[in-house]
């Protein structure tokens, strides 16, 4: 029994370590048409592009990461697809968009991120041939060399369109970048989620906690302590750290096959 509880604590270090496409430390490759996922580039500044239905969903998700990611020096772009205009009832739409993009000003200094913004209404996103076109050339423009998205497999329709319009931006770019997805209130909202990866934000953790609750129209202590501490923590216990991340990475179809050893 210790033997193969052994075996099994090596497996995920590795996978943790630089087996899958995140490693430990905020480095991943980053080759032309998602080459190999074993090449950590060690001199390459990379550009990181963050993709979250509203302002918060990228600093709940995978600000530990990003903060990582900025740390090493990396350039972190997180790419907002509405300003959260529905979210209070007894405010307008302007009201809640003008509060909640001051909010994301504050939790993106904090991650040291940069803010944009797709356009469209929070509650009404749209996927079809025109929005996909609009994503394809937003992102293919900040020529990234990762992107993260959330998991489209979501009980909130905006958090669908989310990670679908990367997806085929993705696609539609010949794969030239990696994609990620990441996940946002498992269990309530993000479904069917099994990682492929883990970051340790163990280091970053209170920095993340900073700019979550930058977010103070989102009930951000409530939310912290009901979801996202046992969720980092949980991902944590399967990476064999204090406190992780969890990615899914979408493979390009060259590596889809690939199995460790083989």
């Amino acid at each position: 029994m210790k033997k193969n509880n052994s075996a099994r604590r090596n497996f995920i270090k590795l996978s943790v370590m630089g087996i899958g496409g995140i490693t430990m430390a905020p480095v991943v490759a980053a080759m032309p048409n998602c080459g190999t996922r074993n090449t950590i580039i060690n001199d390459k500044k990379l550009h990181i592009v963050c993709v979250g239905a509203h302002p918060g969903d990228p600093e709940f998700g995978c600000g530990g990461t990003m903060a990582k990611y900025s740390d090493a020096g990396h350039r972190v772009t997180f790419l907002y697809l509405t300003r959260g205009e529905a979210s209070y009832p007894h405010k307008t739409y302007a009201e809640m968009a003008a509060l909640r993009t001051m909010e994301a000003a504050i939790s993106c200094k904090v991650l040291n991120a940069t803010a944009m913004y797709a356009g469209q209404v929070d509650g009404n996103t749209v996927l079809d041939k025109n929005k996909n076109e609009e994503m394809t050339k937003m992102i293919v423009g900040l020529q990234p060399d990762i992107v993260f998205t959330q998991w489209p497999v979501d009980a909130h329709p905006d958090h669908q369109v989310t990670g679908l319009l990367p997806l085929t931006a993705w696609v539609r770019s010949e794969r030239k970048f990696h994609l990620y997805f990441y996940e946002v209130n498992t269990g309530s909202e993000t479904m069917a989620f099994t990682p492929t990866d883990y970051v340790d934000i163990s280091a970053v953790r209170e920095r993340k906690k900073e700019a979550m609750f930058a977010h103070k129209t989102q009930n951000p202590v409530e939310t912290y302590n009901d979801y996202f501490k046992p969720l980092e923590e949980f991902r944590g216990l399967e990476a064999g750290v204090k406190a992780a991340e969890a990615f899914i990475h979408f493979k390009a179809k060259a590596e889809r096959a690939n199995i460790i050893g083989m």
